[in-house]
């Protein structure tokens, strides 16, 4: 028994032991979260009372952080609060455990954490004083607790200031009303129509079939009874819908005489868009021959200025034929004679006085600047018609600033002291009762061409006076159609043309060109080219090849020589011309049936100007292009938009090439010798 109840007291007294322990641990326990909540009422009260100077303290701390810069310690700071804050959550989330073994190890962990934040606290002192005080410690501020337990009132407090900040900054943009940005998604950009000026926008439209629109000479009003005879001595008894609209326009502007237009104004500026073979140099020559008819003193009125030698030759020809029978003289300055030549032609002197002998001049931009320049003897002072014929290309060569130097050179006399007053000549300007009193010979401009620009930039170089465009569309309903709706410019084909492109490789292009004359039997042909080596080049294999009657037409022949060619042509002794862009332009060729791109245009207007060597005066023709196949979508989409009625594929089979290709590799060789020796001159 007595062992018995030794045991059992033993082990009552171990059991009171253990429950002993067990209330002093939850004691203790109790102790120290009461602690814990009092030292985080005191920080609370502290953080409220302390926190307009942290905001102050902190709006300073920006301020000078901005000015100063420091982009990098910046974010060093936050990241290390960043860092502090969630060590102080860590330490806050430990729990005290029950044992009391756990107290002890719970009391050594607060030491250790009471260090660490004495560290901590030296080191943030230290950088705040290396960075000079950017970054302040709040004042009174407990670092730990009294029973060791981490002070987590200073990570509270920046948590506090960062949610009172966003609030703070969330009120005052909704008090001051700032948009926030954004929006920047994409929207779809508005497509931009061009508007044009109301003369370009609605011009006086022009037909463009010429056989069913044709107009007897004797139903124009206007033209003189000695011009109509004229006209029916060279075969012409209807006038085509352009000759018909323009005569009267440019003789009702002179119809009050040289020196004031209509209603005492001056006359409006003329531009002509025509087709090529459409008759638009006759529009021209008629009415200037008939407002310079009964003129008294022999002096330059009209000068006619042409890109080329051949187009001025061909213009300065049709003036001579309808001036024969009247005083009036026509001079070209186009390069055909001397400097010296061409000088004596325009003026001479009398009893030392200089006396013209031009009343009309052609001339080419470069020929006529050097008479200007050099004081030859061309007086422009009494000017009365400037013809820019071909004008796209003629605002193209505006950089030879031809334009300019004849217009000082018309205004010339208003400078003089020695000028009369009614001969006085000033530049225009604003229309104003003083500019209109006393009246001056005013110089109406008159432009001309089958492929005239609608960019009013280009347009504005020329300085037209309220101009009046006269325009062949294909239709009524196109001309009254609003502006912005085409997006290219279009332009007119002659009525009677067919077009066609001939897919080929570049190795079979000339047996393509003896295809068309030796078997198709097209004859005669004009073959443009897109250099003069190339048009060489063509024209020796063709003479080496046999059977065809060739020649080339280029620079690198001399006007005569040119001039034979075409005259050659025209007569048909040459059943292939072999031609640069030079023949391109304007020049009137009789007999062309066939005109051949042997090398593809690489703009619409060239390809216009081309095809219009054919076609022309209402009658019918050919246009064929050799195409390769790298360009046949851009070409044919070019062609397209431009206006074109529409171009037919022509395929012709390799069997029907078969029978040439043996003497066709044999020229091959041939051709290179003889290029080697012209190289080797």
């Amino acid at each position: 028994m007595s062992l018995f109840l030794v045991n059992r007291y033993l082990g009552d007294d171990e059991d009171e032991s253990v429950s002993n322990k067990e209330s002093r641990s939850k004691v203790l326990l109790a102790k120290l979260q009461q602690k814990a909540k009092e030292k985080e009422r005191h920080s609370l009260t502290s953080l409220e009372e302390q926190l307009p100077e942290v905001q102050t303290e902190k709006q300073n701390v920006k301020k000078k952080r901005k000015a100063e810069k420091d982009s990098n310690q910046e974010p060093q700071h936050s990241k290390k609060r960043k860092s502090e804050v969630k060590k102080s959550k860590e330490s806050k989330e430990v729990t005290v455990p029950l044992q009391v073994s756990d107290t002890v190890n719970q009391e050594e962990l607060a030491e250790e954490k009471k260090k660490k934040t004495k560290k901590g606290a030296k080191e943030k002192q230290k950088k705040n004083d290396q960075s000079g005080g950017l970054v302040k410690s709040l004042p009174d501020t407990p670092v730990t607790g009294g029973d060791g337990q981490a002070d987590t009132g200073g990570e509270e407090e920046v948590e506090a200031e960062d949610n009172r900040t966003k609030q703070d900054a969330g009120k005052t943009s909704a008090q001051t009303g700032f948009t926030i940005l954004g929006g920047f998604e994409n929207k779809p950009v508005q497509k931009v129509h061009r508007v044009l000026p109301q003369w370009l926008a609605q011009p006086d439209v022009i037909h463009r079939d010429i056989k069913s629109n044709l107009i007897p000479v004797s139903e124009v009003q206007g033209i003189s009874a000695r011009l109509v005879k004229k006209l029916e001595n060279n075969g012409i008894q209807h006038f085509f819908p352009v000759q018909a609209e323009v005569i009267p326009a440019i003789l009702e502007s002179a119809n009050q005489g040289l020196l004031i237009g209509r209603g005492g104004y001056k006359p409006r500026d003329v531009c002509v868009s025509a087709p090529t073979g459409s008759g638009k140099t006759l529009a021209f020559v008629i009415p200037v021959i008939q407002a310079l008819m009964e003129r008294v003193v022999c002096e330059v009125r009209a000068l006619a200025v042409l890109p080329t030698k051949e187009l001025a030759q061909q213009v300065c020809k049709v003036f001579t034929s309808y001036s024969e029978g009247t005083t009036l003289k026509v001079v070209m300055l186009a390069g055909q004679k001397s400097f010296a030549a061409e000088q004596a032609s325009l003026s001479e002197n009398r009893g030392g006085m200089r006396r013209s002998l031009a009343d009309i001049v052609v001339a080419t931009p470069g020929r006529l600047v050097d008479h200007i320049n050099k004081n030859s003897g061309l007086c422009l002072e009494h000017l009365r018609f400037l013809i820019i014929d071909e004008a796209d290309r003629m605002i193209d060569s505006m950089h030879q600033s031809w334009l300019s130097q004849v217009t000082k050179a018309v205004y010339r006399s208003g400078s003089g002291p020695e000028a009369v007053s009614v001969f006085r000549r000033t530049e225009p300007a604003y229309v104003t009762a003083a500019s209109l009193s006393p009246p001056q010979m005013p110089l109406q401009k008159l432009l001309f061409s089958a492929t005239l620009t609608q960019n009013p930039e280009k347009l504005q170089q020329l300085g037209l006076h309220q101009p009046r465009l006269f325009s062949s569309v294909h239709s009524r309903s196109d001309a009254s159609a609003a502006p912005g709706s085409q997006t290219q410019e279009r332009f007119n084909f002659p009525e009677g043309l067919t077009e066609y492109y001939v897919p080929c490789t570049l190795s079979k292009k000339p047996l393509l060109i003896l295809h068309f004359i030796l078997r198709m039997k097209f004859s005669p042909i004009l073959c443009f080219t897109n250099s003069r080596e190339a048009a060489h080049r063509l024209y020796l294999l063709v003479q080496l090849f046999g059977g065809v009657q060739a020649a080339e037409f280029s620079s690198r022949l001399s006007p005569s020589e040119r001039k034979k060619t075409l005259k050659d042509f025209e007569q048909g002794k040459i059943q292939l011309l072999i031609s640069t862009d030079a023949a391109a332009r304007g020049i009137d060729i009789n007999g062309v049936k066939c005109v051949v791109n042997y090398d593809a245009p690489q703009y619409i207007r060239t390809y216009i100007h081309r095809v219009g060597r054919t076609a022309r005066a209402g009658k019918t023709g050919l246009a064929f292009t050799f195409l390769l196949g790298v360009q046949e979508k851009n070409f044919l989409q070019m062609v397209v938009e431009a206006g074109s009625p529409g171009i037919n594929k022509q395929i012709v089979k390799p069997e029907n090439l078969k029978s040439m290709e043996a003497r066709y590799e044999q020229t091959l060789q041939e051709l290179a010798n003889v290029i080697k020796d012209e190289k080797a001159k």
